[in-house]
């Protein structure tokens, strides 16, 4: 019995060790693939964070939950994880139907990955939205550097969609964003506007224009101008300055 089997074992072992690679190859390409799957085109962040955190990773989140400081307030994005940051976290959770505990960890961070495109921005918002408002591109030729002013432009949007989440998720339609000094000229624009600088978006949608400025005072816009404001009776302005100047008559504002 043993001369019957003992020519086909080195054949058998041979099929057994390359069974045993292809499984060490299935596994290793899935947990490839796994860590890959948490991993986002714009950020990852890679821990936990709580209040008495610090650091890049804090700002990027800050960022993300600024338009849900509360009424009337505002969240400084300067990596410093405060009980400004925690408040804000947990309007962002409780919006979106997370625990509330004001600790970004992975649901908060898988919520965050699923409302952003590759390049950072909102999903519901654009670069080309914000960008020079008289048919040029871009984010030069203001005070600023392009740079600045696009991250500028960046938080507009994530506080933008804060209010349309909170809107019910219904359109808003960014009519002029960001506008160059010879655009700002151009159009009649205050010298000192905001949306030299990026900070500002002019909105109509399908809610009145006294919606969309009574609800901007709950996501950090320091500057909302709209009905009865000389030159807003046709749309609703939103800044984010980080003092509250709202001017909206016909509205009760």
């Amino acid at each position: 019995m043993s001369q019957l089997f003992s020519k086909p074992l080195p054949r058998i072992l041979a099929i057994l060790a390359l069974f045993a690679a292809m499984l060490a190859a299935t596994v290793t390409t899935q947990v490839v693939t796994a860590t890959k799957a948490h991993a986002d085109g714009c950020y990852t962040w890679g821990r936990t964070l709580s209040q008495g955190a610090s650091g890049e990773d804090v700002r990027q989140l800050q960022i993300r939950v600024a338009g849900w400081p509360g009424y009337g307030g505002h969240l400084a994005t300067d990596g410093a994880f405060g009980p400004a940051t925690k408040a804000a976290v947990q309007r962002f959770q409780s919006a979106y139907g997370l625990g509330a505990d004001g600790i970004a960890g992975p649901a908060t961070f898988s919520k965050i990955y699923a409302l952003q495109d590759d390049d950072c921005t909102p999903i519901h918002f654009t670069y080309a939205e914000l960008d020079d408002g008289c048919g040029g591109s871009g984010f030069d030729g203001g005070p600023l550097s392009e740079a600045a002013t696009k991250a500028n432009a960046l938080q507009t949007m994530w506080q933008l969609e804060a209010m349309r989440h909170a809107l019910g998720d219904q359109p808003l339609v960014v009519t002029s964003g960001f506008r160059s000094i010879p655009c700002n000229n151009a159009v009649g624009g205050a010298s000192n506007s905001q949306h030299l600088y990026g900070r500002s978006a002019d909105l109509v949608g399908v809610h009145s224009l006294c919606t969309l400025a009574k609800q901007a005072r709950n996501h950090g816009f320091g500057g909302i101008f709209g009905p009865g404001y000389p030159g807003h009776n046709d749309h609703t302005h939103a800044d984010i300055r980080t003092s509250n100047v709202w001017d909206a008559p016909n509205c009760g504002i």
